[in-house]
């Protein structure tokens, strides 16, 4: 890749392909060198040496679900093999309709797109075009706060509180006239906490009228009853509050590659001009995903499961004499008593796969919740190490 061609450059170069838009001066090979070098800088460390490793027992690293979709979804998937020679325009339709009678609004309130990452993407394209700042917590997941960045916007980090959750009152103190977007991710990504639901609801009703709130709900299922938890009641209610799901988790679909966003139609009209309407998307992932998406005792299975993997997972790191923070996700995170990347490597070794962090002046291991059998290879691995 030349010198000259940056980052921003290639997130230009996506939207000209995402849009359709042309961008001048870049030729079809810097795009592809391009792309490669961002996919290298968005995978994580963990995940490069977990590539070069021959075997790895147990992956621990990316917040997957390793029960995989249900049944019901694997059937569903093969019995639309005979006519996925068409283009999924119909099947998207019909999942749309579905999403907006079990959320109660208008299908113009709903865009759907391979994974939530499109839709995050374009939120970040469209609210950074004029600059000006956006607004989330530290640490949170970052993928829309980097592009924005990247695209000339400001990233205002507010810190969490001393129990590692959202500072709200904080957050909402930095809105100024430069502020674009409010960001909140809740359940939190890497910390798993959670914001008490009708403070968050007060949050958008109050922030909203200045500047839209984006709340990132991709780990919601595991808090039970969605609709209790979720704020699509803010966009039911006309309030300027953008909702991200992913069918990545609880559904077993990071591979197949599903989500949906829920705005006011005039937010939706502005993002779909930004991402590819939905073209990403497999005409079997959607096929798969009307079928889970009725399902509803399967998503109580998988909770069940990563309860009971997480509450063996607290138990080793209580026995190792360490702490933790509360998960209301399908990860943990714990401070670690040694350099956080030496731990992790050195977990990689033993063929575990996690992550690591730093903020608050410690060093945080995040281990995503596996399978029984994983979570003892994990324990193994660790009481070594510990």
């Amino acid at each position: 890749m030349s010198a000259s061609f940056t980052r921003r450059d290639w997130l230009k170069a996506s939207v000209a392909l995402t849009a359709g838009a042309a961008f001048s001066g870049i030729t079809p090979q810097e795009v592809a060198a391009a792309t490669a070098d961002f996919r290298r800088l968005r995978m994580s460390r963990e995940a490069q040496i977990a590539a070069d490793m021959p075997v790895i027992k147990a992956r621990l690293f990316a917040n997957e679900n390793p029960w995989g979709p249900s049944e019901k979804v694997k059937n569903a998937i093969t019995g639309a093999l005979n006519d996925s020679y068409m283009y999924p325009f119909m099947a998207q339709r019909q999942f749309v309709q579905m999403i907006a009678k079990e959320e109660g609004i208008t299908p113009d309130h709903i865009i759907v797109g391979a994974g939530s990452s499109e839709m995050l993407m374009a939120a970040a394209m469209y609210y950074s075009k004029k600059g000006g700042d956006i607004i989330s917590a530290d640490p949170t997941y970052d993928y829309l706060m980097e592009m924005a960045a990247g695209w000339g916007a400001n990233w205002v980090k507010v810190p969490l509180t001393k129990d590692y959750t959202h500072d709200l009152d904080a957050m909402e103190k930095r809105v100024g006239s430069n502020t674009r977007l409010m960001y909140v991710c809740n359940p939190n990504n890497p910390t798993g906490t959670i914001v008490q639901t009708e403070k968050l609801r007060s949050f958008c009703e109050s922030v909203s009228r200045k500047v839209p709130v984006f709340i990132d709900e991709a780990y919601i299922d595991y808090l039970g009853d969605i609709k209790q938890h979720s704020m699509v009641e803010c966009v039911r209610k006309g309030q300027n509050v953008i909702v991200a799901r992913t069918f990545s988790k609880v559904h077993g679909f990071a591979g197949l590659r599903v989500g949906y966003l829920i705005a006011k139609p005039e937010i939706i009209k502005e993002l779909e001009k930004l991402y590819t309407g939905g073209m990403d998307m497999s005409s079997l992932s959607i096929q798969g995903a009307m079928v889970s998406y009725q399902d509803k005792e399967f998503p109580k299975q998988v909770v069940q499961k990563t309860t009971q993997s997480r509450e063996f997972l607290y138990k080793t790191l209580k026995d190792e004499g360490y702490e933790y923070v509360p998960s209301y996700a399908n990860f943990v995170i714990f401070p670690v008593k040694m350099d956080a990347k030496k731990f992790t490597e050195e977990m990689m070794k033993r063929g575990v796969g996690v992550r690591n962090w730093q903020f608050n002046n410690k060093q945080w291991c995040r281990i995503s919740i596996g399978t029984m059998e994983q979570m003892q290879i994990f324990a193994q691995a660790f009481k070594e190490i510990s």
